[in-house]
């Protein structure tokens, strides 16, 4: 398949009338697929409405199709065509955060969407993306957009269009490349079927913020629990890996570069990814530092960056710091975890 790329600045006017969204537009509207930016991750957009074009989302990824998808939005009307309800929580939490990088779990009404976007349950999760290009494709499609990651199923989620290209060319239409990324970590998946709330995916909104605007929010078990059946995109399934086999290490520098020390003398070669603040600490054979424990937001921003780039260099095995939980850190240690598959190597436990 030819995959055309379009090159768009995220912050142009009237972004609509411009071809690197009108062709994008219309070929969702003629079932195609096309990757596009938000200021999460690049998604890999389809019409929400046609099985045959979700289908195509689910081959280009190689993802199984028991997972359901994300629908994005650009207006509220959108949103009333799909939902049944929309409960007063949701509304609140609309007007704080749409648009923005919060996804709602709602009831949707039945037939107005394609069974594989909502893998068969009676919800559907809803977002409406803070990025121009995003919102002007949605709106020139004039369509629900069903958009997971656009990567290949399992990889780290891409922050550039040139990971996505990397991942996809030659299996999906069209790229369009708004630039990097800014949030760098999907969306925060909300349950708001539910009297208090249930984050399922923690993400760019955080627990602390949820509950400043409707008090009370839950945290769901399924997040440890890896038995437990997903009700939100991209939980079920090993996420975000690098080729080499990746270890969360929560301990002191030192415990890490014994470990690391320890690999390299039984002749692995080892990468080490770290904040900032710790990068002089460690010697490896390859480093990687996606931000900094001063501000967490830009551990997140780089983090699917710094997974893919162990790719493209020689190591046998990744060894990774682990960061603080609070605010945007759960979202960080959520898919840094599901990256290595939960292998976690605890100070305190050895």
């Amino acid at each position: 398949m030819e995959t055309k790329i379009w090159s768009v600045d995220k912050n142009v006017d009237n972004v609509q009338s411009y071809p690197q969204i009108t062709e994008p537009a219309q070929l969702l509207q003629a079932g195609q697929v096309v990757a596009f930016p938000t200021e999460t991750v690049y998604g890999l957009g389809a019409n929400a409405k046609s099985d045959e074009a979700v289908k195509k989302v689910f081959e280009a990824k190689g993802r199984p199709s028991d997972n359901p998808l994300i629908v994005h939005i650009a207006s509220e009307g959108q949103l009333e065509e799909i939902v049944e309800d929309i409960p007063d929580k949701a509304r609140r939490l609309m007007d704080e955060f749409w648009p923005g990088p919060l996804t709602l779990i709602l009831k949707h009404k039945p037939g107005k969407l394609s069974n594989l976007v909502t893998a068969g349950l009676n919800t559907v999760g809803i977002r409406m993306p803070d990025h121009q290009v995003a919102l002007g494709i949605i709106r020139a499609s004039n369509l629900p957009i069903a958009a997971p990651s656009a990567n290949t199923s399992g990889k780290p989620s891409p922050t550039s269009a040139k990971h996505v290209e990397v991942d996809l060319f030659g299996r999906i239409a069209g790229i369009v490349d708004g630039g990097a990324t800014g949030v760098g970590v999907e969306s925060t998946v909300l349950d708001c079927t539910v009297e208090v709330p249930v984050i399922l995916r923690p993400g760019g909104v955080t627990l602390e913020q949820l509950e400043a605007v409707v008090g009370e929010v839950q945290q769901d078990v399924a997040l440890k629990n890896q038995e437990t059946a997903p009700k939100a995109p991209g939980m079920k399934y090993t996420h975000y890996a690098p080729k080499a086999p990746l270890y969360v290490v929560k301990g002191h520098p030192a415990f890490l570069q014994r470990i690391a020390d320890e690999q390299r003398s039984e002749g692995f070669k080892v990468g080490i990814m770290a904040a900032r603040e710790h990068e002089s600490e460690y010697s490896a054979d390859h480093m990687v530092i996606p931000g900094s424990l001063a501000d967490l937001h830009t551990v997140a921003t780089g983090l699917y960056d710094a997974l893919r780039q162990f790719d493209e260099v020689d190591v046998d095995i990744i060894l990774s710091e682990s960061f603080p939980e609070s605010g945007i850190g759960a979202a960080v240690m959520n898919r840094l975890e599901k990256a290595a598959g939960h292998q976690i190597i605890d100070e305190k436990h050895v």
